[in-house]
């Protein structure tokens, strides 16, 4: 009677012990390189929330001085077309005003059937409940500007944690803290050829570092004493 022999070979335990190791490690790997992803992956989101203010705020700072309106010896209380920079009050707002300008930058809409000329101010106020160090920058914009009264001020929210911002008018020459084109006495009746905003963000640590910096040229035509004659030589 013959007996039949296996030769097939089947794993040894140290076999199985080294095959277990090694897909071990390479799970270890793959779980480690997809929670360094998901890491940044956050950190990046975190980074594009926390500029996303920042680029909007400057966005409508460069384009409200591109479009500032030329002083005019107008009558008008609204439409005067005044520019002025420094520490300032404004009618129907509240906090530390900074910037006060007409500009072209109004929409038109249904539910605002006015020119495209408006009233904006930018500000600094009380942070809001929850908003963490610093102070909020609020743009306030002004629409109705010839209603018989003082036209109703609608406020936006720009940023959190502002601890200062400053405006500077250029004349030429040097740089002005305070520009002021509301009367013909004033020492700048006209814009400044550019503009520069400083804003000191309120750093983590409580120790700001540099401000973010923005510089905008202004293009208009400069506001004269000059009287056009308009009698024709016969």
């Amino acid at each position: 009677m013959k007996i039949k022999i296996n030769n097939r070979h089947a794993f040894t335990l140290i076999e199985m012990i080294l095959a277990m190791g090694v897909a071990a490690i390479v799970l270890i790997c793959i779980t480690g390189a997809l929670f360094a992803a998901l890491g940044l992956r956050q950190a990046t989101e975190e980074a594009v929330a926390a500029a996303a203010p920042l680029d909007q705020t400057m966005t409508y700072l460069r384009r409200d001085l591109q479009c500032a309106v030329t002083p005019t010896n107008g009558t008008s209380k609204f439409l005067s077309g005044n520019f002025r920079l420094g520490n300032l009050t404004a009618p129907g707002v509240s906090g530390s005003v900074q910037a006060a300008m007409y500009t072209a930058t109004g929409a038109l809409g249904p539910d605002t059937p006015w020119g495209d000329i408006q009233y904006v101010t930018y500000e600094l106020r009380s942070p809001s409940f929850g908003a963490g160090a610093g102070q909020d920058l609020y743009r306030s914009v002004m629409r109705n500007l010839l209603a018989e009264s003082t036209p109703p001020v609608t406020d936006q929210l720009m940023m959190h944690g502002v601890e200062s911002i400053k405006f500077s008018g250029y004349d030429g020459s040097a740089w002005q803290d305070n520009w002021d084109t509301s009367s013909l006495t004033a020492v700048n009746t006209n814009l400044p050829l550019a503009v520069r905003v400083e804003i000191q963000l309120t750093g983590n640590n409580r120790t700001p570092g540099d401000p973010v910096t923005l510089v905008v040229p202004i293009d208009s035509v400069a506001r004269t004493n000059m009287v056009l004659n308009t009698n024709t030589v016969p």
